[in-house]
């Protein structure tokens, strides 16, 4: 279902909180992805575990995932929610060369996940680029996009799909 105004604005065009009082609890999931580019030396730092501040991947995993749990915290106007599951997966890719994110979180709810697996990811790539800057601070972080979600009114959709029902 494709909405023809913004969900967090009122009548009157001010911020609003999306009143999700009324709607029907449903089994909700998103995944979100992003990338981390890197130098071809920073990479291989990180894959043999040689960074200085310890293992990179381990840890952007953790932050991430207590970045899905901070969401209400730090994106206005965000419900807070009970997560049921929040993944993260971190695979080295040579060719970028670089890091590629992944997160995905689930709940039980009246509203979706998305911005939870959103965050995880910026969180996790954030922490990348925080344990790798003293030794390449030309890192990227890029492509940071929702890749699915399911659940609610809206049903299911696909990155490049467009909506699914």
């Amino acid at each position: 279902m494709n909405e023809t105004r913004l969900t967090h604005l009122d009548a009157t065009g001010a911020a609003s909180m999306v009143d999700v009082g009324e709607k029907a609890e449903t089994a909700r999931a998103a995944t979100a992805e992003g990338l981390v580019l890197m130098r071809p030396e920073t990479l291989e730092l990180i894959r043999t575990g040689q960074a200085a501040k310890g293992d990179v991947v381990a840890i952007a995993r953790i932050a991430g995932i207590m970045g899905a749990k901070k969401t209400s915290e730090l994106i206005p106007l965000c419900h807070p929610l009970m997560l049921e599951k929040v993944g993260v997966e971190i695979s080295i890719e040579p060719a970028l060369p670089g890091l590629r994110v992944s997160a995905t979180a689930k709940v039980g709810g009246k509203t979706g996940v998305e911005m939870e697996a959103l965050t995880a990811v910026s969180v996790a790539c954030l922490t990348i680029y925080d344990m790798a800057k003293a030794v390449d601070r030309s890192m990227e972080i890029s492509g940071i996009r929702l890749l699915h979600k399911a659940g609610g009114r809206s049903g299911e959709w696909r990155y490049g799909e467009g909506s699914v029902s």
